[in-house]
């Protein structure tokens, strides 16, 4: 059996009342209560009987994710579909493109971190377009399976179409000198 811990946060009376009312069920004397908060609002706010809206630090909404193709970069694609992944791979390799397949996720936080470090070079290298895949879109679980990403950030390094290095984890310093070395000269 798993047990789960819940954060003390999520606890708080204020967010735990709305789910739990105090009733009884099937007639017995066992109820749910929160007891109600001793703070009262003051009399200008008005008084409204719906719930407040539960927000999660890591919610999957897009206007929570960096590296998004707002970012002022043309060269960044962000990838939707299985389709869209297999069209840009074919383009990368039948015409022999340099381009990075960027995986990651918007719960991951090295993945956050190295966004904007991805954002830099992708304006230091005009010619290297960076696809980014979110590996949580349901439609592209067997095509990770295939290209065995297990973990993220994951990134795929093509140079004239062909697949010539691959990092797995946020390591800046690898990042740089992959760069650098494959895409510097060209």
């Amino acid at each position: 059996m798993v047990v789960r811990r819940i954060h003390p946060f999520f606890l708080r009376p204020s967010l735990l009342r709305p789910l739990f009312q105090t009733h009884s069920l099937n007639n017995s004397p066992l109820q749910y209560s929160i007891p109600s908060s001793s703070l009262n609002a003051p009399s200008s706010l008005p008084k409204t009987s719906s719930p407040p809206l539960l927000r999660f630090p890591f919610s999957s909404s897009p206007s929570l994710r960096s590296f998004s193709s707002s970012s002022g970069s043309s060269n960044i694609v962000l990838i939707n579909s299985v389709e869209e992944f297999n069209n840009s791979l074919s383009k990368v390799q039948d015409e022999s493109l340099h381009a990075i397949f960027y995986f990651t996720a918007v719960w991951c936080g090295p993945c956050r971190m190295l966004a904007p470090i991805i954002e830099e070079f992708c304006k230091k290298y005009p010619h290297v377009t960076t696809y980014k895949i979110d590996i949580d879109q349901e439609s592209l679980g067997s095509t990770l399976s295939k290209l065995q990403i297990f973990s993220v950030p994951t990134l795929h390094f093509f140079q004239k179409g062909k697949k010539v290095n691959q990092i797995v984890g946020a390591d800046v310093a690898e990042l740089k000198d992959t760069m650098e070395n494959l895409y510097k000269n060209e």
